[in-house]
């Protein structure tokens, strides 16, 4: 299938190489190791790489402004809704990935292929902390644990995490979260910490803030605090304990130029034999179902979907988000600049 699609892109000479968007950092790393170069060595497809920060409004800038240079994106659930609605992808065809019974049901989508499933979670420093927070109100208690916390910027997760830390429980975040009252009381608990707020935008910055004593403790990817334990030889701890999770998802522009060549990379990516392999180097869950026996043992229970780390996590409610993005963001970043 895959040398078929790149006989195909050979004949048709598309204008430019096959751009693939991620995240930067430790993740990008990891999938260069297992999915870019194997991919292009396999399929003889010429591959250049990008990273962004995410937002819906840079994918519609990139399409609106005609200068589209992407083809295959990793997006975030209200960005793969988002995006889906309003035309700026390509339908998934899933014939050519495998089926959709192949897949976890949360990764499967008219526009899209979940990549890694993942953890927004409390780390922090073992060597510094030894009597360690257990949830997300000790988060919240600078006086027993001194310190700057670093928090994503952006309401999304920060406002579920604000409302856990005040007392709500996971089942009923959303539930609050869904009335002015439930708002109200999640920047008001935020006003608490935010003299102690240190606000991040890229994932690979918490491990780089516990690193040098700048946060206490911090919000951040599970995956990026596993590979700074493993690569760099921290001891960062990871607080499982009501996390957040969510996937993760390959779309395609619409109206790329490399759509044979994108669906090949996403076939690739997405085969359970490749999947296995990006876990051991950053502690990721995979979506193809037949990918996580084929995972080394030692590795599974740093996973996000390892049962005792999945027992307390809430999934991100995605239509709750894209229903109330634009106006949360307009809300948060308004309170940010008070």
């Amino acid at each position: 299938m895959l040398a078929a699609a790149a006989t195909l892109v050979a004949g048709t000479a598309a204008a430019r190489d096959l751009t693939v968007v991620s995240w930067g950092g430790a993740y990008q790393d990891a999938q260069r190791e297992v999915y870019f170069k194997p991919f292009m060595e396999q399929t003889k497809i010429k591959m250049v790489e990008e990273s962004w920060d995410g937002g819906i409004g840079v994918l519609r800038a990139k399409l609106q402004g005609g200068a589209n240079t992407w083809d295959v994106v990793q997006v975030e659930s209200e960005e793969l809704v988002i995006g889906c609605e309003e035309g700026l992808f390509e339908k998934a065809d899933w014939s050519k990935y495998g089926g959709k019974d192949a897949f976890l049901k949360d990764a499967v989508h008219e526009c899209g292929v979940g990549a890694i499933v993942y953890d927004f979670i409390l780390a922090y420093d073992g060597d510094r902390i030894k009597d360690g927070p257990k949830n997300w109100a000790d988060f919240w208690n600078v006086q027993k644990w001194p310190g700057k916390r670093g928090f994503r910027k952006g309401p999304k997760t920060t406002l579920e995490f604000a409302l856990m830390a005040d007392g709500v429980p996971a089942a009923d975040v959303y539930k609050t979260l869904a009335t002015e009252a439930g708002v109200e009381r999640a920047f008001k608990k935020l006003d608490q910490l935010k003299p102690h707020i240190v606000w991040w935008e890229k994932g690979s910055q918490p491990p780089q803030l516990l690193a040098a004593g700048e946060v206490a403790m911090t919000m951040a990817y599970n995956g990026r605090i596993g590979a700074a334990n493993k690569n760099d030889k921290k001891n960062f701890q990871i607080v499982w304990n009501n996390a957040l999770y969510t996937i993760d998802t390959w779309v395609i522009m619409k109206g790329s130029p490399n759509k044979a060549q994108a669906e090949a990379y996403i076939a690739f990516v997405s085969k359970p034999e490749n999947q296995a392999k990006l876990p051991a180097l950053i502690p990721y869950g995979v979506t193809n179902k037949a990918a996580t026996p084929l995972i080394d043992k030692a590795v599974l229970p740093q996973l996000p979907t390892a049962p005792d780390n999945i027992a307390t996590a809430l999934y991100v409610d995605e239509p709750f988000w894209v229903e109330n993005i634009d106006k949360l963001n307009q809300r948060f970043n308004a309170w940010v600049s008070r």
